[in-house]
């Protein structure tokens, strides 16, 4: 017997279109077992939801729109953080150019001004 790993979640709309597929003869119990490594009495628990009407279609959408709102509210806190360091990088003094169209870097500096003569011993 093989361990599985840690427990898995499946969605309504998944365990809805499951139920449905079944019952329609669609696919076979034993089928869809070995086609979505799913225990025998899982698939018996849901086929027992599903005839007593607790795996609906509401359900389904309610189950899709609390997934949607936690990846919105994850994408909120992305924008935010880049927001917050956008904002930082934008208050972050820049080093000045000994010239305004040279570039200056912060690892070699500004590059050196000629000098007019020879080096002084």
């Amino acid at each position: 017997m093989t361990s599985r790993g840690p427990y898995r979640r499946h969605s309504t709309p998944f365990k809805l279109q499951l139920c449905q597929d079944i019952r329609a003869g669609i696919i076979g119990r034993r089928d869809a077992q070995r086609s979505h490594d799913l225990s025998a009495n899982l698939i018996q628990l849901w086929l027992t939801q599903f005839d007593r009407g607790e795996l609906t279609n509401e359900e389904a959408e309610a189950s899709v729109i609390a997934e949607y709102e936690v990846r919105i509210a994850a994408l909120e806190r992305k924008v935010g953080q880049l927001t917050m360091e956008l904002d930082l990088a934008k208050k972050t003094p820049r080093m000045p150019t000994v010239n305004g169209s040279e570039r200056s870097s912060v690892i070699s500096g500004p590059a050196p001004a000629p000098s007019g003569g020879g080096a002084k011993p």
